[in-house]
């Protein structure tokens, strides 16, 4: 049987994001997942989930600089201990609104940045995040994302994801 999530970073945009939980149970969703909680304390976010009975089924990682155009920065070298400091602050929110996965996003290749050195530093960095994650008992998900929706986004094809992985 299927089981569906709704995504609150997509729907009900009309709604303030933490009057979107009443929302989707009102619905009949029983799980939510949105791009980042971090705008909001972590006890604002788990009463929303107790209190309208949902499960929070993932979120990412800190992305970098989201307005300004970063989708992530796992693969950004030079920018290693902000995105450890992303992980933690994920780590922080974690036991307090129950994530049950995180996403950790590759991020935009720079311009300058070899296939090497992004690779290098991704491998690194997802690592970092995978020990973490573990220790809070919790699985990192990585997504290949195209090249038409994101151009420059790092790990773009379901292979190069084996790859990396590998």
């Amino acid at each position: 049987m299927p089981r569906f999530a709704a995504n609150l970073s997509m729907l009900w945009n009309e709604l303030p994001f933490l009057d979107r939980f009443a929302a989707a149970s009102k619905a009949g969703f029983k799980a939510v997942e949105f791009l980042f909680p971090y705008d909001f304390p972590a006890e604002d976010i788990a009463n929303r989930l107790k209190d309208n009975h949902l499960d929070l089924v993932l979120h990412n990682l800190p992305p970098g600089d989201w307005a300004a155009g970063e989708r992530g920065m796992a693969c950004i070298p030079g920018r290693e201990d902000e995105f450890r400091a992303g992980v933690a602050k994920a780590a922080s929110y974690a036991p307090v609104i129950g994530v049950q996965r995180w996403h950790c996003m590759a991020g935009l290749v720079p311009a300058g940045v070899s296939e090497a050195q992004a690779r290098a530093t991704w491998v690194g960095n997802v690592r970092f995040a995978a020990l973490e994650a573990k220790k809070l008992g919790i699985p990192l998900l990585i997504e290949p994302i195209n090249r038409f929706d994101m151009p420059g986004y790092f790990v773009n094809r379901p292979r190069q994801a084996i790859e990396l992985m590998d």
